[in-house]
């Protein structure tokens, strides 16, 4: 009997798309400095830069907190009341077009894995168009290491493939079992070694439909562009 496959996608920054929550973030952050002009102004330079060398958004907006002076405290409320106006006109997001269809015509076991906490996760994925289309939802996940938890649970001779735009945390424990993985987005890693990568998850959709239907195909790096 042959195992389902299954595809773990990662939410901010790859199923959720676009600068408005790490924006809200920034927003936040500058509400707890006291300084909502200039601080938002510089992320938006360093979005617009490509993220300096910066992990994703949120990790700019993390590091250029602590360089101007924010602590945990300060951050952990920012990101909270961030996390509250997700989805909202305050932090508008996307989805990857052609992703829905995707997702509700795929033979294979959808697991979505955020390190987020679940605020207003659900109500973000209505929006979106994607509720009902995962099998299972994690939140609060502590990737890298949550990834590992999951592969843990999954069938020994199954396949997988992890989506995501963060190297470390989504695709690098993945990778080191010897499954499939799939970058996306602009922030680079230079240990980065997926199977596939691309700017959008839109273009990865027909290596992703190939890759479901085709148990042989080989994992060599492959980089797509859009056009």
């Amino acid at each position: 009997m042959t195992t389902t496959p299954t595809i773990i996608f990662d939410f901010d920054g790859t199923v959720a798309l676009g600068d408005g929550p790490v924006l809200a973030y920034a927003q936040q952050v500058a509400v707890e400095l006291r300084s909502p002009e200039g601080f938002v102004d510089g992320i938006r330079r360093t979005l617009a830069a490509g993220g300096d060398d910066a992990l994703d958004g949120y990790d700019a907006v993390r590091r250029a907190a602590i360089a101007s002076g924010a602590d945990a405290g300060q951050l952990s409320r920012a990101y909270l009341a961030s996390r509250d106006q997700l989805g909202t006109a305050y932090a508008p997001i996307t989805v990857p077009a052609g992703l829905a269809q995707f997702l509700a015509n795929a033979d294979a076991h959808r697991i979505l894995v955020t390190n987020a906490p679940a605020v207003r996760l659900t109500e973000a994925l209505a929006a979106l168009g994607l509720a009902g289309l995962f099998d299972r939802i994690v939140t609060s996940a502590g990737k890298p290491a949550g990834i590992e938890r999951i592969l843990d649970e999954l069938p020994n001779d199954g396949r997988v493939l992890s989506v995501g735009d963060i190297w470390h945390n989504d695709l690098a424990p993945v990778h080191r079992r010897g499954h499939a993985t799939a970058l996306v987005g602009d922030f680079s890693d230079p240990d980065a070694v997926p199977t596939f990568r691309a700017a959008t998850l839109t273009a990865l959709l027909p290596q992703l439909r190939e890759w479901l239907t085709d148990s042989t195909l080989s994992v060599p790096t492959t980089t797509l562009t859009e056009g």
